[in-house]
């Protein structure tokens, strides 16, 4: 596998149906959006998963192999367009509950830790136990800067090795 492609594998593996997870794209899903990379111009009135990558580490555990790992970084939007209290409220209730869903899609079935295959390990260090980090900004400030609430997980995803 390719490093370039890791970003789409893994939108991919959030877009996904039908697996025994939550489904995150509406319907039935809450969000609305999920797709690799920001867009130059992100849509203010739907919610969206967008892929990134923070960081590609090529570790070399033999003499001719390379395993890619990389810390996947999601930026998640949630409209409040014409929202207004207690409305508000309840918006940031349900981005609490489509971000506990993501979660859940991210941390994978029991006993498939490679996101349906797409990776060698998915959510998960060597030696520590899976971690998903979820970093909320503060509400207040995204009503008044960007009228959409605002988050971002990161996780550490293994690639298959390759030859080196």
């Amino acid at each position: 596998m390719s490093t370039d492609s890791a970003v789409a594998r893994e939108a991919a593996w959030l877009a996904q149906t039908g697996d025994g997870l939550p489904s995150l794209l509406s319907p039935p899903g809450p969000w609305q959006n999920v797709q690799p990379y920001w867009p130059r111009t992100p849509a203010t009135n739907q919610s969206g998963i967008y892929v990134t990558r923070s960081r590609l580490a090529a570790a070399k555990p033999a003499a001719q192999r390379i395993r890619p790992g990389y810390a996947f970084r999601l930026k998640m939007t949630w409209p409040l367009v014409g929202v207004s209290a207690p409305v508000f409220e309840t918006a940031q209730q349900e981005f609490d509950e489509a971000v506990h869903l993501l979660v859940i899609r991210i941390v994978g079935p029991p006993g498939d830790k490679s996101h349906g295959g797409r990776f060698l390990s998915a959510g998960e260090t060597p030696g520590r136990p899976p971690e998903v980090t979820v970093e909320f900004e503060d509400p207040e400030e995204c009503l008044a800067r960007y009228s959409q609430l605002r988050a971002s997980a990161t996780y550490s995803v293994d690639d298959y090795e390759t030859s080196g």
